[in-house]
């Protein structure tokens, strides 16, 4: 899946020299979390987040405040450079990005120019969408061991059945690296056909546990 498919289009921008108290009012309005700071070519220069316009905001506890800290232009608090990711980049890769840097936003830039964003709400529901898990399905886990070619095997079964499948995830065995994981939502509430298919075709069925099948 690329970014294009779940980026939101329509962004609320500033520029830097636009005053905190009005990032923290559009934050507000708009129940948003980013805003990314653009230059008058709509080049991305920094971003600023709900926790950066709070720092800067007066606090309850401070004596009174005249607001002038909410004066000060956005550029004083807001985060630069600014990690970016192309329209056509995979979402997969998106994710690591996510997680390596321990960021909830990125700006989406094309011919460096903001066309875009993704925030860490976007992911999750893509990750919804990937899984299957938002349509009625059954999940299906069976060890399998590692080398080519057993996804096809396993698929084979599932072709007989003829079931409709929502989503094929693999992911390693943990106690033992020479068997791996293949996990298939199949839309169906009733999965035991296709698992008693697997079981007489040899294959180890970790899920869902029945009443008789050992792991």
């Amino acid at each position: 899946m690329l970014v294009e498919e779940v980026m939101k289009t329509e962004v609320i921008t500033l520029t830097p020299s636009e005053p905190i108290e009005t990032a923290l009012k559009l934050l507000n309005e708009h129940h948003i979390r980013h805003i990314p700071i653009v230059d008058s070519s709509n080049c991305v220069i920094g971003i600023v987040s709900d926790r950066d316009v709070r720092d800067a905001s007066p606090s309850i506890l401070d004596a009174p405040s005249d607001g002038s800290q909410l004066k000060k232009p956005i550029q004083s608090v807001m985060t630069s450079p600014v990690i970016s990711v192309h329209p056509l980049d995979f979402v997969e890769e998106v994710t690591s990005i996510f997680y390596e840097h321990e960021i909830a936003c990125v700006p989406v830039m094309k011919n460096e120019q903001l066309v875009g964003i993704i925030t860490e709400k976007d992911m999750l529901h893509t990750l919804i969408q990937l899984t299957g898990t938002h349509v009625q399905s059954s999940q299906i886990e069976i060890k399998v061991i590692n080398k080519p070619g057993m996804l096809p095997q396993v698929m084979q079964v599932f072709g007989r059945r003829k079931v409709n499948i929502s989503s094929v995830l693999i992911y390693p065995y943990k106690p033992d690296s020479q068997y791996k994981i293949i996990v298939i939502r199949i839309q169906t509430m009733n999965p035991l056909p296709t698992i008693e298919d697997l079981r007489e075709a040899g294959y180890e069925v970790l899920w869902p546990k029945m009443p008789g099948m050992t792991s």
